[in-house]
């Protein structure tokens, strides 16, 4: 079995949400509580997990993101990955701190279906590149191409990766997993399309 690292995106500056994303209840809990929760509950036997970003969650170890855009310049701080936080792992389980309705039982599956290449959804032709599974091996790639302006999307045009078009609908999800939340009238579409998380 490999060893996976579970990751959570905060660097976003929420300038729609118009506060910090982090903080935002859904269903009377902040997000980041439910992102958290459905890692923690994924990886029972690790319990490995960090913050990339400029947000901390409470005592979970926290890399600031490198400069770059988006969600890469995240990913790219785990080259700073300090020795004190365990083993170099296999792969990162990456997920944004602001897709509260996602389903531990997507992110299992995602995590079986690893063979070493990025295993990454596809919902109506778009990789959704935050809930999914990188290898080690990316990470240095992510690295460079945050420091040269590059998105993940861009990135990941360049690598073969392991994209699942329509086989996680046989997973029970319906694309609530990734269902990013980026503005208020977000929170009140996702409570009214899947209920509470």
């Amino acid at each position: 079995m490999p060893n996976f690292l579970g990751a959570v995106l905060t660097g976003g500056r929420s300038t729609r949400m118009g506060e910090d994303k982090t903080t935002v209840e859904v269903a009377g809990r902040p997000m980041s509580s439910w992102v958290t929760t459905a890692l923690d509950s994924t990886m029972p036997d690790t319990n490995r997990l960090i913050v990339l970003g400029r947000t901390p969650l409470g005592e979970i170890p926290n890399l600031e993101d490198r400069p770059g855009e988006g969600p890469l310049s995240g990913l790219a701080a785990l080259a700073d990955l300090p020795e004190n936080l365990g083993p170099i792992p296999d792969a990162v389980l990456l997920l944004a701190v602001d897709q509260p309705w996602v389903r531990p039982e997507t992110l299992r599956a995602l995590l079986n279906r690893y063979a070493g290449l990025a295993v990454v959804p596809i919902d109506d032709g778009v990789r959704q590149v935050t809930c999914a599974v990188y290898p080690w091996s990316f990470i240095d790639a992510a690295a460079e191409g945050a420091a040269g302006g590059q998105g993940l999307q861009a990135l990941l045009d360049e690598m073969e990766i392991d994209g699942i078009e329509s086989e996680w609908a046989k997973w029970g999800e319906d694309g609530r997993s990734w269902f990013s939340v980026d503005t208020p009238a977000d929170v009140t579409e996702g409570l009214r399309r899947f209920g509470a998380p």
